[in-house]
């Protein structure tokens, strides 16, 4: 089941941060680029640094020998702060808007936020957060929908930590600004994966382990072709013994990992894990494969840190046959992928590919990371190599064409693109039994308005594997696009989730649709329900984000009679 991520241009807003094949949740916070839309005009004029005070129209300053109203003497002391600020001189700035404010008529209401949102800029180039807080929270007492100020208290609140309330702020200036402003869409994008993660930790270190659907686990097995531990057990015995053929037979009985074997073929999965571990406790004689084994099926389960040391085990086992080494290396480079570690995942397939140039699983695996990380040139050597090592795998095949398709659309080329969707065809025709081409050409026909006929290639994919719900969610998703046929949408994903209850792609992909249709506590339960199944710890991650999304925009809405307008 391929992890790439289709193409964000010419998709609808409500499939950003949605991942091609569903095993993997990526991207930023998709909430907030639903409503999207940049523009070269939408940076602030002011510097990272700190915003210029408020620049009321400066009012002449009435010579001495008139008597001034004391609205007139707050104005010049603002005035004469304004001079400070912008020749760094702060803290004469704070004494004269501290000035302007014990002059200033109670009854100015406007004229005082003003005076406070000035002092709260010139506090925060002296890096007095907490003054700053203070003077943006009386500023927005005296005007609650005061931008600056709210954008301003915003960054104060991220700078000594106080996170939640820092996408409060943030999230009501960005409907205020109706999400057109690049700044604070950013902002609030960074808050929300720092939340995210922050949660996710946690969350992850005390779910309960649950293995995942039958079909899910045999399209995890059917992505190698080098994986030992999932070949026939038949293959495995006669490798085991062939060097002790002619040897009187003795009467054994079998091991705790042939029968762990046995029951992988037979998709009892849930005592695989017991029986690798009774190989592994007797130091038996298949050690290396039971170690790899029971490290998978933690893998599948989202404990992570209980399949890390016996994979670690595997890959420093010099006697380990080195497909079995390989393997470990791409499981644990997909781990740390997950957890955002990058450059040490690209390392352990480098070490992969050292100690087996020819093995193709690594090129495969190498080149879905790849794509996560929009290395698509990277992605199109790494797929291009696994393919010439392995023509008839249908699975690198079409992902090698979804690829190449990638590539194409960034490229702004039609001829390329034209070409690539040939490739598509060919490869189709070539293994018409892969679910996953159907999908990835319907993705890609999806992209090119084509909709009639992603809509049949869909219905091609559900055709040859029913129990894939996310082939559903992905038929929903075009509907929408398409027919914008909420109703026709939606249950097509409902589908997914009667076919597969722990489909946390369908109840995201539903909360998302939620959130456009304005529905937000709706969409808060729905987020919830897909963190509570999420398999890795960056999906947790993400679903908090968008979670967390949802929640800070009905607080907003509560606080200050805020809502951004129902997109469907």
């Amino acid at each position: 089941m391929s992890d790439a991520k289709p193409s964000t241009e010419a998709i609808p807003k409500w499939q950003i941060a949605l991942a091609v094949g569903g095993t993997l949740a990526l991207g930023a916070a998709g909430v907030w680029y639903f409503t999207r839309k940049t523009s070269k005009n939408d940076e602030r004029k002011e510097p990272d640094g700190g915003p210029a005070p408020e620049e009321q129209a400066d009012e002449p300053i009435p010579e001495p020998e008139v008597e001034l109203s004391p609205l007139e003497k707050a104005q010049g002391a603002k005035n004469k702060g304004n001079k400070y600020f912008k020749g760094g001189k702060f803290e004469e700035a704070i004494k004269c808007y501290s000035e302007a404010l014990e002059v200033c008529p109670d009854t100015n209401k406007k004229e005082m936020s003003t005076f406070y949102q000035n002092r709260a800029a010139a506090y925060e180039q002296l890096k007095s957060f907490k003054e700053v807080v203070d003077d943006c929270t009386k500023a927005l007492e005296l005007d609650n929908k005061y931008i600056k100020a709210l954008f301003r208290r915003a960054k104060a609140y991220e700078r000594i930590d106080e996170k939640k309330q820092c996408l409060e702020d943030v999230t009501a200036v960005c409907i205020l600004e109706g999400f057109q402003n690049q700044q604070s869409m950013m902002m609030a994008d960074r808050i929300l994966k720092d939340m995210g993660w922050e949660k996710a930790k946690e969350k992850y270190k005390n779910r309960e382990p649950v293995l995942p659907s039958t079909h899910f686990i045999k399209a995890y097995f059917s992505s190698f072709t080098e994986d030992i531990i999932s070949q026939p057990l038949e293959k495995v015995v006669n490798d085991e013994d062939k060097d002790q053929e002619g040897e009187a037979e003795q009467e054994a009985p079998p091991s705790d990992y042939l029968k762990a074997k046995r029951y992988f073929h037979e998709e009892n999965y849930d005592k695989i894990i017991g029986e690798c571990s009774k190989e592994i406790d007797s130091q038996g004689e298949h050690l290396a494969h039971a170690l790899l084994m029971r490290a998978t099926f933690h893998m599948l389960m989202g404990q992570a840190p209980l399949a890390r040391p016996d994979l670690d085990t595997v890959i420093n086992m010099d006697t380990a046959d080195k497909k079995l080494r390989c393997n470990a290396l791409i499981k644990r480079g997909s781990m740390l992928m997950q957890r955002q570690q990058s450059e040490e995942a690209l390392q352990d397939f480098q070490t992969a590919v050292d100690l087996d140039q020819e093995n193709s699983d690594v090129y495969h695996h190498r080149g879905q990371l790849n794509l996560l990380l929009d290395r698509v040139p990277e992605a199109l050597r790494d797929f291009e190599k696994c393919c010439s090592l392995k023509p008839d795998f249908a699975l690198a095949t079409v992902q090698y064409n979804y690829t190449q398709y990638r590539a194409a659309m960034l490229q702004r080329s039609a001829m390329q693109v034209q070409d690539a969707m040939k490739q598509f065809e060919e490869s189709i025709s070539k293994f018409p039994d892969c679910a996953e081409g159907y999908v990835l050409y319907a993705q890609a026909l999806g992209d090119q308005q084509m909709f009639d006929k992603a809509d049949d290639n869909y219905k091609k994919a559900i055709s040859l594997e029913p129990q894939n719900a996310t082939t559903y969610v992905h038929r929903g998703l075009l509907h929408l696009q398409w027919k914008q046929d909420i109703d026709a949408g939606l249950s097509l994903i409902q589908k997914a989730l009667d076919i597969d209850d722990r489909c946390d792609f369908a109840y995201e992909t539903m909360g998302t649709i939620e959130v456009q249709r304005g529905n937000l506590e709706k969409a808060i339960e729905l987020f919830n329900k897909a963190i509570s199944i999420a398999k890795t710890e960056m999906e947790i991650a993400h679903l908090y984000s968008l979670c967390d999304a949802a929640v800070a925009q009905a607080e907003v809405a509560k606080k200050y009679g805020l809502r951004p307008q129902a997109m469907m």
